[in-house]
Parts: structure tokens; sequence; C-alpha cells
């Protein structure tokens, strides 16, 4: 009996305890193993479902983005002057070829004529044959037919807000390749240019969906190792995406490696899951931890993508989508609370970007962005619309006097030179204000109105603000007047005028020489400030045209005065011209003056483009015996560091600085260094605007050469300078003079 009792027992003891046990823990585990991976499954189908719809969504919104770009050159009444004239070739590829490239990034730009033929191909980063487009035509010509009888028959309901005209666009395969075609009209922005379906050009632009699209896809929303192939060849662990067209037509598939939270974790927990089934309660808790840290993974990361969605990746502000959803939202209550909308450009951004980078202009991007969150603070809601475009909503906007502090101290903060890689970057900043409800209570509308305030904020000068007018409308088309006039003056012997203002020697107050000034007498409305019809003048392309009337008149007037030289404002535009040295050449030689009495006055934006073609100017331009002075030295980009590497003869300090005198201790520092270094390199130097006699004693004191300004002459006809020159002899009367 003893021999038996221990193995009833034990018996006893596998039936009732050990087995039920074992069964318990083997159903829990196995009950355990079955919850888990049907878990982690279903976290990998949630996982895979949602990067499959944000895939989905920027594809799409890729497709409206491109067509929405393609409108704010296509929209213009300049595009359907400009595409209709022959031999236009640098216009368009300024404004609907290079233009679509550099500033949206599209792969190519073409233009098509009322047969459908191109006038303009843009491919591959440059201009290229009419003959490439032949590729495209299979692929296009539903489209362009499919555009025209929109045309032909168009919705009598628009578009929408968003779209200002039809347009025709596909998902397809061009060479091989995923891509997005889309066909817009060029045509009216103001309705004056009307045209039927027949006579209207088109324009199409491309944006293939593999290479630099696919790497934004796989940096910008975490998709590893995308791919794109023709056939769903799906490797290991692998998923596959259907890029369809609108018809329903599979063109290709996306593939990547799909983030799957639920396999990770069941990776991580098996070995330990398997080893420690006695410490079930243990391992449940270490799930049930696990499984909170992968799903909190898995939140962040939806959080991180919805993110990058709604907000611009270089400054982190909220983009353009984001901004469009907030004001909705808050012009649904401008009743209750006004706001305004703050249109923001930065002045002579292209110019640093052209200049000194791309990697700087984004690093003075954000700078600015941590200026203008500094000024705004907790007062408005700031959206990145795109390049070196901000908008601001500020709610609660009932005092209009409070909205103009707030943009003059944007104005103030940026002025101040922005530091980087050694560069002292001297830039501005426009803005145009727009109030609601007052200006409007739609989004479209209240952003349009804040735009024209911007603009004419730039042609007021730039570094300045304007609150929308309802005579802004009228201005604006006052602007386009303006440029049709100028070109008439042009034709005109007595319109486009040329005044001189006298340059005087800081030691003896003798005259020097004369600064040629541009004057415009306008037969209406008298005379017209170079300020207004120089930029006009730049932006039409007729500043080569008012320039060589200048350089001309100057030189024929100066050839009999005792003066040792007859200065001449240059713009960026001419020196840019390959032969614009020659041209100054043959203007000397037909007159027969003397290349040694003339001096060019240039900015430094001017000595810095990259195409080399100014530097090539400038020394044709020396080596012919013309000086060049660099004007409104420490405006831009000027530091005393630069004005080594100069190629120049004379430094204009700027009157910015000059009418700082008395205020500021720094600015008679920053002339007195600039005049010291100018001597060490054996460079005159001029101070412009000299309006007391404190500055002109200060400046002959620290040993500036001449001197410029309405204490000593004002500019004045060339015979009231003649008689000047004649009578001059000591400075008193030269200032009665003036």
């Amino acid at each position: 009996m003893s021999d038996i009792r221990p193995s009833f027992t034990t018996q006893r003891f596998l039936l009732r305890t050990a087995l039920p046990v074992l069964a318990a823990v083997l159903a829990i585990c196995i009950a355990v193993s079955v919850l888990v991976v049907w878990s982690s499954r279903e976290t990998d189908k949630v996982a895979v479902s949602r990067q499959e719809s944000l895939l989905a969504l920027v594809v799409s919104q890729a497709q409206f983005l491109i067509a929405h770009d393609q409108e704010s050159s296509t929209v213009w009444d300049d595009a359907v002057q400009h595409v209709k004239m022959p031999d236009n070739v640098d216009w368009l590829n300024n404004n609907l070829g290079a233009w679509m490239s550099t500033y949206f990034g599209h792969d190519g730009a073409y233009v098509l004529d009322t047969k459908d033929d191109p006038i303009f191909a843009f491919s591959d980063g440059k201009i290229a044959e009419n003959s490439v487009y032949e590729t495209l035509r299979p692929a296009v010509e539903p489209l362009a037919a499919k555009l025209r009888a929109m045309l032909r028959n168009p919705d009598p309901n628009g578009y929408g807000d968003r779209v200002l005209s039809p347009g025709a666009s596909e998902v397809l395969t061009l060479g091989g390749r995923p891509a997005i075609v889309s066909v817009k009209p060029i045509v009216s922005d103001t309705g004056a240019l009307e045209q039927t379906a027949e006579e209207t050009y088109l324009h199409v632009a491309v944006r293939y969906l593999d290479e630099s699209f696919k790497t934004d896809l796989e940096r910008d929303y975490l998709f590893t190792g995308l791919r794109f192939s023709p056939q769903s060849n799906l490797e290991t662990g692998e998923h596959g995406f259907p890029l369809q067209s609108s018809l329903g037509q599979t063109i290709g598939y996306y593939i990547w490696q799909p983030y799957r939270p639920g396999s990770t974790v069941i990776s991580q927990i098996a070995p330990a899951f398997a080893g420690i089934v006695a410490l079930m309660t243990g391992i449940m808790a270490a799930l049930l931890v696990v499984l909170r840290f992968r799903s909190q993974k898995l939140h962040s990361s939806e959080e991180r993508m919805n993110f990058l969605a709604l907000h611009d990746s270089l400054t982190g502000l909220p983009n353009r989508v984001h901004f469009n959803d907030r004001l909705d939202a808050a012009l649904s209550a401008t009743k209750a609370a006004p706001l305004a909308v703050l249109y923001l450009d930065l002045d002579r951004f292209k110019h640093v970007n052209d200049t000194l980078g791309h990697p700087v202009g984004d690093e003075l991007i954000r700078q600015f962005t941590a200026r203008l969150k500094g000024v705004i603070e907790d007062k408005g809601f700031i959206a990145r619309l795109g390049g070196d475009e901000f908008i601001v909503i500020v709610p609660k906007a009932t005092r209009l006097l409070a909205i103009e502090t707030l943009c003059e101290n944007i104005i103030t903060v940026v002025r101040h030179p922005f530091d980087i890689d050694g560069n002292h970057i001297f830039i501005g900043v426009s803005i145009g204000v727009a109030m609601a409800p007052a200006d409007g209570t739609e989004r479209t509308e209240l952003v349009r109105k804040a735009d024209i305030a911007l603009y004419h904020a730039k042609t007021a000068g730039r570094g300045q603000f304007a609150v929308f007018g309802t005579e802004m409308d009228t201005m604006l088309q006052q602007r386009r007047t303006l440029e049709r006039e100028l070109r008439e003056a042009l034709s005109s012997d007595t319109q486009i005028q040329v005044h001189y203002q006298p340059l005087y020697s800081a030691r003896n107050t003798k005259i020097t020489g004369v600064e040629a000034l541009l004057r415009w007498k306008h037969p209406l409305h008298g005379w017209i400030a170079p300020d207004v019809f120089i930029p006009i003048a730049e932006e039409a392309g007729m500043i080569e045209a008012l320039g060589e009337r200048v350089l001309r008149q100057a030189c024929l007037d100066a050839m009999s005065w005792p003066i040792e030289t007859v200065a001449v404002n240059v713009s960026a535009v001419e020196l840019r011209n390959p032969a614009y040295a020659m041209k100054v050449a043959k203007i000397l030689l037909s007159i027969g003056m003397d290349p040694t009495r003339l001096e060019l006055e240039v900015t430094e934006s001017a000595l810095t483009d990259r195409a080399g073609h100014c530097e090539h100017n400038i020394k044709s331009l020396r080596a012919l015996g013309i000086t060049i002075a660099l004007d409104d030295f420490g405006t831009g980009f000027s530091s005393l560091g630069r004005l080594q590497q100069l190629a120049v003869d004379r430094i204009k300090i700027d009157r910015c600085f000059v009418q700082g005198f008395g205020r500021s201790t720094n600015d008679e520092a920053i002339v007195r260094a600039i005049i010291d270094l100018a001597h060490a390199k054996g460079l005159r130097t001029t101070a412009e605007g000299v309006e007391t006699t404190e500055q002109s004693e200060y400046l002959r004191g620290i040993g500036c050469d001449d001197l410029q300004g309405f204490l000593l002459a004002r500019p004045a006809p060339g015979r009231d300078i003649e008689r000047l020159l004649r009578t001059s002899g000591s400075l008193g009367a030269i200032s009665t003079t003036g």
C-alpha cells in the first residue's frame, strides 16, 4: 500500500491539478497567441490602408496643384498677347517654360497654337526643339480635344472657387514613365481679350511621378524603399498600390516596404512568450506594455504624416491647404470677430537665390520665419504659401491702427541684416492688407484683395505696407495705362528728358562732374517720379531703350562742359546683355567723346550674376577707360569685406547713412570705415544726400572725395547746368543756385 499511495497521489495530482493547469495554460497561450496574431495582422492592415490612402491623396493633390500652378501664368492678358508674337522665345521661356520648372518643379512645359502644334517646348531643364513634343502628342491630343470642347461649351456653373479656367489632365505613362499631363487654356484674366475655342492657345505641363516625385514621397511621408514598377512584381514583405488613370486603367504600381507595427511586435515578444510560460501574468503585462508602445509609435507616425500634409517642410509653418481651411473657418465668424489678412512677399529674395544659392535662400527663409514669429507671437496665424510668400491671419482686427503698427514692426525687424555663412544679407518685406468683413467674407476674394494691396506696396518702393482700398483696382488699371503711355513717350522727343545733378569736390567745392538723371514729363499728369516708371520699364522690357537714350543725351550734353566726368546709371538688365559694352563703345565713337570722361553707376547686384555677362561687360568697359561707380553702397549685400572683391573705381555712399548723422552713432562709424577702406584700395568716394552744412563738414573732415545733394545743387535741365558751370565759383554761389 505504501508503494501504491504515492503513485495514486501523483496520478491524482496529474489528473486534477497538473493537467487542468497545463491545459488551462496551453489554452490561455493558444488564445493569447491567436489574439496577438490576429491583432497584429489587423494592425498591419490598418497601417497599410492608411499609407495607401495617403499615397492616393498625394497623387490627387499633385494633379490639382499642377493645373493650379499653370493658372499663375496662363490666366493672364500678357500671356494671351505674347504667345501670338513671333520670335518671342525668351518671354515664353521666362513665363511659361523655365518659370514652371524652377518655381513649381514641373518637368516639361509646352505651348500649343490654335492647331495644337507646338510653338515652344521646355524639357530637361532647358528650352528644347519643338519636335520633342511629338513623343507627347498621342497622349496630349485627347486632352487638348477635351479642353477645346469645354471651351466651346463652357459650364454655366463655373469650375469652382479655386479654379480660374477649364482644364484637362490625366495620369498616364510617357516613355514608360508615370506622369501627370495637364492642359490649360491661355486666357484673359481681366476678360478684356475675347477669343474663341479655336483661337485659344494651350499650355501643357508635365510632371513625372517617378524619380524626384518618388524621392519626395519616400522622404516626406516615410514610404520605406518606395519604387515604381509597370507590373506588380512584389518581393518579400513588399506591398503594391496601383496607380490608375481617371478611366480606371492601371498604368503601374508604387511598391514599398509598409510599416507593420503588429509584425514587429510578434517578432519581439515571440521568444519571450515561448520561454516564460510559467510567468503568464508577467508576459501578458509585458505584452500590453509593448502593444501600448507600438500603438503610440503608430499614432506618432500618423500625426507626423498629418503634420507634413498640412505644413511646410522647410519652416514647419502651416501650408496653403491648412491656411485655406483656417481662413474659411475664421470667415464663418467674421460678424462676431472681424479679421485681417496680411500678404507678405520678401523683397530681393530671388537675387539671394541667384547669387548665393538655394541653401542660403532656404536658411534665409528659416531665419525670416523666426523673426516673423517673434513679431506675431500669439496675435495671429502664420502660413507659408510657397517660395518667399507668407500670409498671416489676424483675428479680432477691430482697429486698423493696430494692424498698421503690426505691419511696421514686421518691416522693421526684417530691415536688420541676416548673417548666413559669413554673408550680411539685406532684404526687405512688402505687405498687403485686406480686412474682413469690410473687404469681403469669402476667402478667394479676400486673398485677392490682399494680393492687390501687396502689389501696390511693391510699386510704392518696396519695404512698405498697403491696406486695400477700392481705388486699388482702378490703380492697377492705371498702371497698365501708364505702361502703354511710357511706350508712347519713348517715341516722343519731349516727354523723356535728362536732368543733371552736379558733384562737388569736398576739398575745394568745385564742380567735378554731373550725374545724369532720367525724367518723364507726362503731357497730362506732369512730372512722373522715376521710382514709378523705372520699375515699369524694367518689367515691360523698355529699360534698355531708356538707358540708351539717357547715355547718348548725357554724352552729347557733357561734350562741351568743363567737367571731369558725366555719370550715368546702368540697370542690371542692361548689364546682363552680352552686347552692352559694345553698344556703349559705338555711342562714344559716334559722338566722339573721350571714354575716360564717362562714369557708369551700377548696383552691387549687377556685379554678381551667375551667367557672368555683367562681369564681362564691366571688364570690357574698364578696358576702354570708362570708370565704374558702385551706387547705393551698403543697402544690398554690401560688406566691407566684399569691397575688396569688386572691380570698381568709385564708391557712392547711400543717402540713408548720411541722413542718419546725428541720430545714430553707427552711421558715422560705417561711413568712416567705408571711406578708409575705399582709399586703402585706391577708390574714390562720393556721399549722396548731403542736405545740411553739418553733414558736409563732417564728410569733408573724414576724407570723402566728392559730395552730392540738395545742399549743393538740385537736379536741373542741361541748359541750367551750363549756366551754373559758367557762374559757379564758390560753395555759397552754388548753394544759392541749388
